[in-house]
């Protein structure tokens, strides 16, 4: 038998009654998506209200220099940091000398 007449005798044995409905699967698969959709929607909207007005960057407070004069000038606390930067590691690497005198 060649694919046309396999065709032909399966379409002769569908009911003519049952062409065409969808049935209640589908009814209920309609709901869930329409459910969906909807929970989708209010949700998007809710995170839609959280975004501010505008995406321009507010002013941090951090004063810039108009120079490179004002960048050498002493901030509060830099002395600090720079003794800091010079200290010895708190953490020193182990040492290499056995006490014989044989280090290097």
């Amino acid at each position: 038998m060649d694919a046309a007449t396999v065709l032909s005798v399966l379409a002769g044995q569908q009911a003519p009654e049952d062409v065409g409905k969808a049935g209640p699967i589908g009814l209920l698969l309609t709901v869930l998506l329409a459910i969906a959709i909807w929970l989708l929607v209010k949700s998007m909207t809710k995170h839609l209200k959280r975004i501010p007005p505008s995406f321009d960057d507010e002013p941090t407070g951090v004063p810039v220099p108009d120079s490179p004069a004002g960048l050498l000038e002493p901030q509060p606390g830099q002395q600090v940091l720079d003794d800091l930067r010079r200290a010895p590691r708190a953490i020193e690497p182990p040492r290499t000398d056995r006490g014989d005198g044989a280090g290097s």
